[in-house]
C-alpha cells in the first residue's frame, strides 16, 4: 500500500457495487435480494469506513435493467437491504446511483462517464471531487474517477487490468486496513 492521503470525515467515499461490496455474477446480474451476497467482513467494513469517511456513496452501472432482465424496482430492493445490512452494523450508505443504460450508450450516467458523481455533487454540494476516493474492480470505474481527480483503488478480481490505479487492494477491508495504517 502506497497511501498517504491524509483523508479524514471531509472526505467521499465512493464505491461501485459488483465486485466491492458484492459477489459480481459474471455474465449475469444481481436482480433480487436472494442473488445479492456480501463479500466478506464487507458490512462491518463499510461500517468502519463511515466513522473515516464523511460520505460513502455507491455508483453502479446496472445494465441488467436496460436489458429488460430486471426493474428499477427490482434493484431499489436490492439496494434497501444492503443498507440495512450495512446500518444494522453501524454504517451507513448515503445514497446509490445507478446508470440502467446499456454498455456502449452514449450517456453521461454509466460509468465512466461522470454523471453519477456530478448528480451526488448536486445532492450533496459540499463534495470535493479532489477529496474523494473512489473504490472499484474494472477499469471504467478507475477511469471514472480520475476524470473526477478522485484517488482511485482498484480491488483486484478477474477484470482484467488496462488502467492503474492510485492503489490496489485484494479487498475493501485490505483498503480499510491501510487507512488505519496510515493514521
Amino acid at each position: 500500500m502506497k497511501m498517504k492521503w491524509g483523508i479524514d470525515h471531509t472526505w467521499t467515499l465512493f464505491l461501485d457495487r459488483d465486485g466491492v461490496i458484492n459477489e459480481r455474477l459474471m455474465g449475469a446480474y444481481v436482480r433480487s435480494i436472494d442473488e445479492f451476497k456480501f463479500l466478506q467482513e464487507i458490512p462491518e467494513t463499510i461500517a468502519q469506513l463511515s466513522t473515516i469517511f464523511g460520505r460513502v456513496i455507491v455508483v453502479t452501472n446496472q445494465q441488467g435493467i436496460g436489458k429488460g432482465l430486471m426493474t428499477e424496482r427490482n434493484l431499489e430492493e436490492v439496494h434497501a437491504y444492503m443498507c440495512a445490512k450495512i446500518e444494522a452494523h453501524g454504517g451507513k450508505i448515503e445514497r446509490c446511483y445507478h446508470a440502467p443504460e446499456l454498455d456502449g450508450a452514449q450517456n453521461k450516467m454509466r460509468k465512466p462517464q461522470p454523471g453519477m458523481a456530478l448528480k451526488a455533487k448536486d445532492h450533496y454540494p459540499e463534495i470535493q471531487f479532489d477529496r474523494s476516493v473512489m473504490v472499484g474492480d474494472s477499469d471504467s470505474d478507475i477511469v471514472f474517477g480520475q476524470q473526477l481527480g478522485m484517488k482511485t483503488v482498484r480491488v483486484r478480481t478477474a477484470e482484467p487490468i488496462g488502467i492503474e490505479a492510485d492503489d490496489t487492494v485484494v479487498s475493501l477491508s485490505e483498503f480499510l486496513k491501510s487507512l488505519k495504517n496510515e493514521k
